[in-house]
């Protein structure tokens, strides 16, 4: 029997420590040892109802103990980093083989596991908007994960970026990066050529409004947990032509997305901000401050054995 974490329905605890069976791998799954993962802010949502059967975690990195049967993927004894679908909150965790990357030794699995899900949702969100070398961006929400790698890769691929965070010190870090950092949307100076929405509620009506005639609006999370309200009206008197996108980051396989962001980190061009780094017996109270933005770009457990 082996440990992991499961939820327990309690907001002020969300998770706790339980035996299960070690993991057993399809033939397209590796076994990788967990020897870091990140929680991301989505998940401390699912965990206040959790439905029957989950098993939280889609970040980890950890080393391969048992090679994908089929042949595929990193050999028994790669560091890799992982995306699995759930389950990585644990001493093992089996991931198809194609949602692991190898890594070098220069990464480390604590920056590794920061990778997955914010890293892969900004390398696919960038894509989503196209070329950015010039053009005037306008991110919400931007002082979380993905916040953070959509802004160091924009700015270094070109774009003026003005950053939305809620307080001074959350954008510090962004500020640092090149973004402008602003603390309200009504404060952004538009017009813009690409605006990233992902608080919903009365933000995404009020960067609509700062799009130039013709721009995109890429509509990629709700954290306010706010529905969204638009005025038919209110976008007659707004920008002429303007497009509105829905994104979700989903959808395999994701190993070539995350080499490349092993790649960008390797060569010093991607630096995950990580806000905590903690046991893994931390992991509940880690999670109530996720949830209640007291954490900075992302957080990190650790299993033990961390290389």
């Amino acid at each position: 029997m082996r440990r992991r974490l499961i939820p327990t329905g309690d907001a002020a605890r969300p998770v706790a420590f339980a035996e299960a069976p070690k993991a057993v791998p399809g033939p397209t799954e590796a076994l990788v040892k967990v020897e870091a993962f990140a929680p991301n802010r989505g998940e401390t949502f699912l965990l206040e109802h959790p439905r029957p059967g989950y098993l939280p975690g889609k970040d980890i990195a950890g080393l391969v103990v048992q090679a994908a049967a089929d042949g595929s993927g990193p050999d028994i004894g790669s560091r890799v980093v992982g995306h699995p679908a759930q389950g990585g909150w644990a001493e093992y965790v089996a991931v198809p083989t194609h949602a692991l990357a190898v890594l070098p030794d220069t990464v480390d699995s604590a920056r590794a596991a920061a990778l997955p899900l914010a890293g892969i949702t900004a390398l696919r969100l960038l894509r989503t908007a196209g070329s950015l070398a010039g053009r005037r961006v306008l991110l919400t929400g931007a002082s979380g994960g993905v916040g953070h790698y959509v802004t160091e890769l924009a700015v270094g691929a070109g774009a003026e970026l003005t950053a939305v965070t809620a307080t001074p010190v959350r954008g510090e870090r962004l500020a640092e990066l090149g973004a402008q950092v602003v603390h309200e949307v009504a404060a952004a100076q538009g017009p813009f050529d690409v605006v990233l929405e992902s608080t919903g509620g009365p933000d995404l009506p009020a960067a609509l409004a700062k799009v130039r005639p013709g721009g995109l609006l890429v509509w990629f999370g709700q954290a306010s947990r706010t529905p969204v309200t638009l005025d038919f009206f209110d976008l007659l008197g707004g920008p002429e032509g303007v497009t509105i996108q829905h994104f979700h980051y989903a959808g395999a396989p994701y190993g070539p997305d995350l080499a490349a962001l092993v790649s960008l980190v390797e060569h010093d061009r991607l630096h995950p901000e990580i806000g905590r780094t903690a046991p893994w017996a931390q992991t509940a109270d880690t999670l109530v401050d996720l949830r209640e933005r007291r954490i900075r770009g992302k957080a990190v457990l650790l299993t033990g054995g961390t290389r």
